[in-house]
């Protein structure tokens, strides 16, 4: 039997980016309160890169001064990755993404939920999402760089339920993407959690941990209807897995205080896991 892989507690950057305009620092103060709060990663969005987008090498230096690896770098696009017409320059941005994100061994480029973003069929937007997500898998494949597919809940998303998940997972080449289960999302889906873990478990790359309660509102980790135990004990026998528990906090207790609330989620974490 494969032994299975230490966990790593990393945290992701949306719980700061979804404040807005509201949120004033930059990727500096993400990075100190996340490694002050006690993770050993962090995944970061192209939103929230700046000042470092385009400069690897001073991002692992600040990196290192947080005690902080890179997990992943997460991209979306305002094509939601289903408009034709978008696909050579998302492709575009997966080339520079790709190119930064090499100089972090492990990291992975994590791509954003397929989203409508227009009128149309739908059977003609999972057939743009498929192909790109499967390009962009050859792209990181030729760059030494994992891919993987982040789902979402989110409004307008495509990959929502069992279906769609089911859909998606049928056009994408497992030996070139990869995927990003978030428990959060999978939840308010009306998924059956484990089950779906289990149907796609030679695709985790890395785990995304979020809760939400019985009416799929946001909740705080270990506060809402997520089995933490039982999610993690399916993923850490994954055998593409890396690891990465990512924790990534939307609710409201975040919106008001998002360094406190990364903060009782480790230490969540830590009494479940250590």
């Amino acid at each position: 039997m494969e032994e299975r892989k230490t966990l790593k507690a990393g945290c992701q950057t949306y719980t700061w980016e979804m404040l807005g305009s509201a949120f004033k620092g930059n990727a500096d103060d993400l990075l100190r309160a996340i490694g002050e709060a006690g993770y050993a990663g962090i995944e970061i969005t192209d939103t929230m890169i700046p000042p470092y987008a385009d400069r690897p090498e001073p991002f692992a230096r600040a990196l290192e001064a947080n005690g902080l690896s890179l997990v992943a770098f997460a991209c979306g696009s305002t094509s939601g990755f289903t408009e034709p017409d978008a696909v050579a320059a998302d492709l575009a941005m997966v080339d520079r993404a790709l190119r930064f994100a090499s100089h972090f061994p492990g990291a992975i480029l994590s791509l954003g939920s397929a989203t409508v973003m227009s009128a149309g069929p739908l059977d003609g937007k999972f057939a743009t999402a498929g192909s790109f997500y499967n390009a962009a898998g050859e792209r990181g494949k030729a760059a030494g760089v994992g891919v993987a597919v982040h789902p979402s809940s989110h409004h307008n998303t495509l990959l929502y339920s069992r279906e769609d998940y089911d859909r998606i997972m049928g056009l994408l080449d497992p030996a070139l993407v990869g995927w990003v289960p978030d428990t959060g999302h999978i939840l308010r889906g009306g998924q059956d959690i484990l089950d779906t873990l289990r149907t796609y478990q030679d695709r985790i790359r890395y785990l995304h941990l979020k809760d939400v309660d019985a009416e799929g509102n946001w909740a705080m980790l270990g506060k809402g209807v997520c089995d933490l135990p039982a999610v993690v004990d399916v993923v850490s026998a994954a055998p593409n897995f890396n690891g990465w528990l990512v924790l990534e906090e939307e609710s409201d207790i975040a919106a008001a205080d998002p360094t406190g609330a990364v903060k009782v989620n480790r230490e969540t974490l830590r009494g479940h896991f250590g």
